[in-house]
């Protein structure tokens, strides 16, 4: 979730900063017509097919260097007529004689102004320019008068004709009236092709001529930088990377988070699966007496029963609490483990015999002037002057004392056997704190002269080959490992409390 929130603000953020500083640009197009069918009330599809294709050629023109040097030089422009080309672009209106000229610009006006600019010059590169001499217009507008007046009176001459011969009684009389209308038809015939031709090279022709359908238009709305949408897609594709990036850093996490991956990766049982605890000084973390009615407490007390149930043949007194590795939680579970323990009605003493970094004096709030080290170094001294009452009712802790410069000898040697039996005498449940297994050897030593071993992992952080590692370390030296506290669990990770 960090994760894809982080990528989520980070690409949004960074989309919204680049797009503000980004220089806004504008777009606008001229519409233009090939041909003039339009105005045919009675258009053929080659004239249609003919003028498709024209159109697909004039799209092509429009961003070549004839007319976009053209519009530079009539428009006196500082550029060439390559960077002109990258902001033209063209293209034909689909299945239409129509094709758009598109210019994009910073300046909303230059934009206008080139549009336009550009369709005058492909008009002029066009035969659609050919006639526009004066002089050559007048002779053929001339000419068109007098043809059209010839028409005419071919025509009146045709309808008196045909009266004359409605009026006439012998058989050649007719035949010639017949054969005068024949001729001055043929007449009428040449005189309108003529009158026809000259009107297309007036008019430039019917299929090849461009004209100006769309002027382009002043567009003040910039088209880029889209501000929402850019910051949208910025924001779905870093959500996009953010869930691949979680998926695959989930793909590549081999920790254990869920009581399955223990069972799978050690062959061992869950014990209990204990969530976070808030809390900066360790006191704060001993929730079982601070706060015990809270739901964390009573997973400690599920922890309490279930280690109870794993030795029923075999009633243990002494367990040991160890890791895979430093900093995963077993002293806070075996301290609160201790409590709820003892508010069972069990008289309980808790050793610290992790000589590397004892703590359990500093969770119970107790001092460390004497303890296990002195009661091993000092046997006629005894080992119960050493013991410190707790707060607890039938809570005994036997801190570390002073820190001996060979923790493994000391815990190997024939005094720690002989504690052992005198605490498993005095009190009903021994509970030790050792060093992390796969750090030191102590673990290893110690675990051969208990009941029972406990294994603390860490959910999401102890790595899934060095619990397996520290159970077959465990299980090489003979020990007898009851199960496995799954630390720091994230509930939200299964139902395994959804019940509860």
């Amino acid at each position: 979730m960090w994760l894809l929130i982080l990528s989520v603000v980070v690409a949004s953020a960074s989309s919204y900063l680049a797009s503000k500083v980004a220089t806004p640009l504008y777009r606008t197009k001229t519409t233009l017509m090939v041909g003039r069918m339009t105005e045919n009330p009675d258009p053929n599809s080659v004239d249609l097919l003919t003028g498709q294709q024209l159109a697909y050629t004039y799209i092509q023109l429009a961003v070549r260097e004839p007319v976009l040097q053209g519009v530079i030089n009539s428009l006196s422009l500082d550029m060439s007529w390559k960077a002109l080309a990258e902001q033209v672009s063209s293209n034909i209106v689909h299945q239409t004689m129509l094709l758009e000229i598109n210019v994009v610009d910073s300046d909303p006006y230059r934009a206008q102004v080139l549009a336009d600019a550009i369709a005058q010059q492909l008009i002029l590169q066009s035969p659609t320019a050919s006639t526009t001499n004066p002089e050559d217009v007048a002779f053929i507008q001339s000419q068109l008068d007098d043809l059209q007046m010839k028409i005419e009176d071919g025509h009146t001459e045709v309808t008196l004709l045909q009266q004359e011969m409605d009026s006439a009684n012998s058989a050649r009389q007719i035949q010639d009236l017949e054969n005068q209308i024949n001729i001055i038809e043929t007449k009428i015939s040449s005189w309108q092709y003529t009158y026809s031709q000259f009107l297309i090279s007036l008019q430039g022709g019917d299929v090849n001529v461009l004209s100006i359908v769309e002027k382009a238009s002043y567009n003040p709305s910039p088209i880029s930088p889209n501000l929402r949408m850019n910051v949208l897609i910025a924001a779905a594709i870093g959500m996009v990377l953010a869930i691949g990036g979680a998926l695959l850093i989930e793909y590549l996490d081999d920790t254990v988070k869920t009581p399955d991956d223990i069972s799978r990766i050690t062959g061992l049982a869950t014990l209990g699966a204990i969530t976070h605890i808030d809390g900066a000084e360790y006191p704060d973390k001993l929730v079982s007496a601070t706060k015990p009615l809270s739901p964390i407490a009573e997973t400690y007390r599920v922890l309490r029963t279930n280690l109870q149930f794993s030795a029923t043949d075999n009633p243990i007194k002494s367990v040991l609490i160890t890791s895979p590795g430093p900093r995963e939680g077993k002293s806070v579970t075996l301290a609160n483990l201790a409590v709820v323990i003892a508010q069972s009605g069990m008289k309980v003493i808790l050793v610290d015999t992790d000589l590397r970094r004892p703590v359990q004096h500093k969770i119970f709030s107790l001092t460390n002037r004497h303890g296990f080290s002195d009661a091993i170094l000092t046997p006629d001294s005894g080992f119960t002057q050493h013991l410190q009452k707790t707060r607890i009712d039938n809570l005994w802790l036997l801190s570390s004392g002073s820190l001996p410069p060979n923790p493994a000898e000391v815990l190997g040697s024939q005094r720690m056997k002989e504690l052992i039996d005198a605490l498993e005498a005095e009190a009903d449940l021994v509970l030790f704190d050792s060093p992390a297994t796969l750090v030191v050897a102590d673990t290893a030593i110690l675990g051969t002269r208990v009941d029972g071993i406990v294994l603390v992992t860490d959910a999401g952080h102890t790595r899934s080959n060095a619990a397996r590692r520290a159970a077959e370390d465990l299980r090489r030296v003979k020990a007898n490992l009851l199960g496995v506290v799954l630390n720091r669990f994230a509930v939200g990770r299964s139902d395994y409390y959804s019940t509860y």
